[in-house]
């Protein structure tokens, strides 16, 4: 018997990489309890606090992505993801606060406050390590290989239309105006998918590469299971109690 090493074919490459979305978030009974209205309102609150800190980390994982690129064509794609998260003013007369303002407006529809959402004192340590480990591999790998990590966008416009049917249904004493950055990542995610999905596509070639692509998507995968995971524990679940808080830190 012998192993077929040949590349996989650019539609088959593709399909694998679409696959991996049996390991999506979505699946994971933290958001299963979320979006089928089981949640409690600190459970809801716990997760958006948690979010956060992944979303501050966003804008920055694309900066480490544009800093190791040498391609200014993508570049001057990619940084499109950053005004998305981070906003701009006057931009060809235009102006957006951006994805990290639209997920505080979450927060305090939910009842944080702004404070209490942006000093992070809610994000559990396991969240902390993941979302560090996401933006220490885009600095340190290869930014084709941070493309690649960043495909978990196939997946995310069915989370997000799937939190747009569901709370305001379950959870009404939410304000619609908090679910304004799932309504404009539906369209984003789309966008931005293309983009990543064309590089990697076209740089990974062999079956070792497409193999590594697929470890890597998985690493993203395992991100974002490991935060769901955490809160899982601190929050609990409807069959589980929640964990006890982490004691301030003693200065």
């Amino acid at each position: 018997m012998t192993l077929d090493n040949h590349p996989w074919s650019r539609e088959e490459f593709e399909k694998r990489l679409r696959e991996q979305g049996q390991a999506y978030h979505i699946h994971h009974p933290f958001n299963v309890m979320l979006n089928t209205g089981k949640a409690t309102p600190e459970q809801i609150r716990g997760w958006v606090a948690n979010r956060f800190s992944y979303q501050l980390a966003i804008p920055i994982k694309d900066a480490a992505v544009m800093s190791n690129c040498d391609d200014r064509a993508v570049r001057r794609e990619w940084v499109q993801r950053m005004l998305d998260h981070d906003g701009y003013d006057d931009l060809n007369g235009a102006s957006d606060e951006g994805g990290i303002e639209a997920w505080i407006r979450l927060g305090t529809a939910v009842g944080l406050s702004r404070e209490e959402i942006t000093d992070l004192r809610h994000v559990t340590p396991g969240v902390r390590f993941a979302v560090d480990a996401y933006v220490q591999f885009a600095r340190t790998q290869p930014w084709q290989e941070s493309v690649c990590a960043s495909l978990t966008e196939l997946f995310a416009p069915a989370i997000h239309k799937q939190r747009l049917a569901t709370w305001p249904e379950h959870y009404p004493w939410i304000e619609s105006e908090g679910l304004m950055y799932f309504r404009n990542r539906v369209t984003q995610a789309r966008r931005d998918v293309e983009h990543g999905l064309a590089i990697t596509l076209d740089f990974f070639k062999t079956r070792e590469q497409q193999l590594r692509a697929l470890d890597i998507l998985n690493f993203k995968l395992d991100v974002l299971w490991q935060m769901n995971d955490a809160m899982a524990v601190r929050y609990g679940l409807p069959d589980q109690p929640a964990a006890p808080e982490r004691p301030a830190s003693v200065r």
